[in-house]
């Protein structure tokens, strides 16, 4: 994402070359954050259910070599579209076996593909009360600034809708596509109603964005215009860990226990924030999923775990944060 080198002056915004949220560290300087119960960490685990198109859709950015396969192939690509359709069909039912275990409600990030193809999956996720967040179109279509703003605007709408007629309700989080964003995507995000986003990974409590006002989309009377970063735990996001870096699974069940003691720590001063993001075809394999079970039962034997969805932690940091109103 191109940055906005704006500050002639570092000393206006010490630390940063954006305007996108306010510089403040985790440290002594920031105010204390107190979770339900006073609770040292809030936990939210967020599943996605994402659609990876059959041949790639002219016109649209997908990273390069998208996990799942074994690199760049002559269409169809079998392997790399089956590996991941292996979440919708089988992994998803082991992951949420495992968080009713451990009495954690998951948030699932939805693609609009996914919404109007799976209407099965749509269905048991409502069945069992889990919070639907937007995920963008598919996997395979990413946001970037090669977008024009309208473009931009028209994609987040596609998802929003699609996930409305699926589900009777508009999302109220977002989690781009592998993280995508563009300069304008808050903005855009929060003129479509929605109040939360996690495609930012920089800090262990949630944080407001700056949302200025913009020529598109306003939101209706009713919705907020605020937004906020609810940030992800990047290096233990399952695929970013077991694929990407080829982490070993027993050493990543270790990373995720070691992440929530340090943060179950220094919590103990002010809430901390752990966002454990997974992948069904991934994680949901038969061989990983007693990774999963494991470093989960190792968090929620402690005493002051709060497990939330996104929309539970954003309620109550706007309500309960200092200086909220």
């Amino acid at each position: 994402m191109p940055v906005e080198r704006e500050y002639v002056f570092p000393e206006l915004r010490p630390g940063m070359d954006h305007s996108h949220y306010d510089w403040l560290p985790l440290n002594a300087t920031r105010a204390v954050l107190r979770w339900p119960g006073n609770a040292s960490v809030a936990l939210c685990v967020i599943v996605t259910l994402e659609h990876m198109e059959w041949s790639r859709p002219p016109g649209h950015y997908q990273v390069a070599n998208l996990a799942g396969g074994y690199g760049p192939s002559p269409f169809p690509d079998v392997t790399a579209w089956s590996h991941r359709e292996y979440g919708h069909r089988v992994g998803i039912f082991r992951v949420l076996k495992v968080l009713d275990k451990h009495g954690i409600k998951p948030t699932i990030a939805m693609d609009a593909l996914t919404a109007e193809n799976y209407p099965f999956l749509v269905r048991h996720c409502l069945s069992r009360g889990d919070e639907i967040i937007g995920h963008g179109i598919s996997v395979n279509r990413m946001i970037t600034s090669r977008m024009s703003e309208q473009e931009e605007r028209d994609y987040i709408q596609t998802s929003v809708q699609a996930l409305i007629r699926a589900t009777g309700k508009a999302p109220i989080g977002w989690l781009g596509p592998e993280l995508g964003e563009s300069t304008r995507t808050p903005r855009l995000l929060a003129e479509s109603g929605l109040r939360y986003v996690c495609d930012w990974v920089n800090d262990e409590q949630p944080y407001a964005l700056k949302v200025p006002q913009g020529e598109g989309l306003r939101p209706a009377p009713t919705q907020s215009r605020q937004l906020y970063a609810l940030p992800i735990a990047l290096p233990v996001d399952d695929v970013n860990a077991l694929w990407d870096r080829r982490i070993d699974i027993d050493r990543y069940g270790e990373m995720i226990k070691e992440t929530f003691e340090t943060l179950y720590s220094e919590g103990a001063t002010s809430g901390r924030l752990l966002v454990l993001h997974l992948h069904p075809w991934l994680i949901g394999q038969p061989f990983r999923i007693g990774c999963l079970d494991a470093a989960l039962g190792h968090i929620v034997q402690r005493q002051g775990v709060w497990a939330a969805t996104g929309s539970e932690i954003i309620d109550w940091y706007r309500s309960s944060r200092p200086g909220a109103r």
